[in-house]
């Protein structure tokens, strides 16, 4: 039995040893198993390594080996090989929590030819690898970089793209941007969900979904919008594009401004005014600003740390409510003497901010159309807004006090149940 320069007289034992003793191996073949180093086509006296064509005619063939043994390869070893399996790789990483480490954790993980593409988790400190072959030189990566990052699983990956499903849900009291937020925010913790598409004059939402129908459904009807699921379809075409998170960290800093400052206007001009009306509608204001700050704050934070965030600014908005609901009380029995006037220019000015806002969060992506059937025919804050306005002209009209008083109360009323919204989140 003779290979490609072997002593026939040699037995497999002796060719193997020989292997082993010799100081240059001419024979290696990268990333194959052990088994086929037993092949009998190299002599421990060649001193030079053959060319890649000897090499080809001498051990690539698996018949050529002296002990009859199949050559043994692994897919998960051969880097590019079409068998080798796919797989996603799932990691907790606790010190991963803002864009910088991220970019961090891409840099380090780039060098790796055999992963193909990187799922980001921030709020969730989590991150996904889709890669090919073994996972252990990725976690040698990640655990050099000192975030604590920890393997959960690995298991085989399967595209689910083409089979997800787009469900349509009817939410009657989704009519503004902050409650947009806090949808958003809501279904922000579950991995199902793979993309939200906003329909703010239809009340509409359709999540673009793997599986969990039950649990995005249970999220949903906790926020005490009136949420019903309409339909479930195969989803078809792609899916709406994820938000830039710095493009949205610049837009929800904007809206916090807008809003916090409005709201210290209206607040400061209710006083000065003696008017009930501009005081509730600067808790309105209010409400918006927290929701923002709340999205702004918890960029980058873990699930649980956003329901936090929700609950403190909705308990300070439901302390709010009551004060300026006692003191709507404290003047209908002793009377107060609001200026229409600075209530009709403030509450303008409040109208045209809450314009800015739905034009910074809806006029680039749905167009023109949406935007003004958002803030004109369906947004509660606009309706606030002009509900101030009429009062302070039947102020000036009637030389009464009673229409700002009674918009008072029900802009607080508004407010309280609004808190009661932000406070179901859980």
């Amino acid at each position: 039995m003779s290979g490609c320069g072997c002593n026939q007289e040699s037995s497999c034992e002796d060719t193997k040893q020989k292997q082993n003793e010799s100081k240059t191996d001419s024979c290696k073949i990268k990333d194959l198993a052990t088994e086929e180093s037993k092949s009998s086509c190299c002599d421990n006296e060649v001193q030079q390594e053959p060319t890649p064509d000897e090499k080809d005619s001498c051990c690539s063939k698996q018949s050529n080996s002296c002990c009859g043994s199949d050559s043994i390869t692994s897919p998960e070893k051969i880097r590019g090989s079409e068998d080798t399996a796919t797989f996603i790789s799932d990691y907790s990483i606790p010190k991963m929590d803002c864009s910088a480490e991220e970019q961090m954790v891409r840099m380090t993980l780039s060098s790796l030819v055999d992963v193909k593409s990187l799922v980001f988790d921030l709020p969730n400190r989590n991150l996904k690898v889709l890669h090919n072959g073994e996972s252990n030189e990725i976690t040698a990566k990640l655990e050099a970089l000192g975030f604590g990052a920890k393997l959960n699983k690995t298991e085989a990956y399967e595209n689910k793209e083409q089979a997800q499903e787009a469900s349509t849900f009817l939410i009657p009291k989704m009519d503004c941007s902050a409650e947009e937020q806090m949808v958003r925010m809501a279904l922000s913790p579950l991995h199902e969900v793979k993309g939200l598409s906003f329909d703010l004059a239809q009340r509409q939402l359709v999540v673009f979904h793997t599986n969990g129908i039950n649990e995005i459904t249970t999220k949903l009807e906790a926020l005490g919008f009136g949420a019903k699921l309409v339909e479930t379809v195969k989803a078809t075409g792609e899916l709406p594009e994820a938000p830039d998170p710095t493009k949205q960290a610049k837009v929800l800093k904007l809206l916090l401004a807008i809003n916090g400052v409005l709201f210290f206007i209206e607040f400061i001009s209710g006083i000065i005014a003696e008017s009930t009306g501009l005081i509730a509608d600067s808790l309105d204001m209010f409400a918006d600003a927290a929701v923002y700050g709340i999205a702004l704050y918890v960029v980058g934070k873990a699930a649980k740390y956003q329901v936090k965030a929700a609950h403190f600014a909705g308990w300070i908005q439901l302390s709010l409510a009551l004060v300026v609901i006692v003191d709507v009380i404290r003047r209908f029995i002793l009377g107060s003497e609001p200026e229409s006037s600075i209530m009709i220019i403030i509450a303008f000015c409040a109208l045209i901010a809450n314009v800015a806002c739905l034009y910074l969060l809806t006029g680039h992506k749905n167009g023109g159309a949406h935007m003004k059937a958002s803030w004109i025919f369906t947004a509660n804050d606009v309706i606030v807004n002009m509900g101030v306005i009429f009062a302070g002209v039947l102020v000036t009209w009637t030389s009464s006090a009673y229409p700002d008083l009674i918009i008072g109360i029900l802009v607080s009323l508004f407010v309280l149940n609004g808190a009661r919204k932000i406070l179901a989140l859980k």
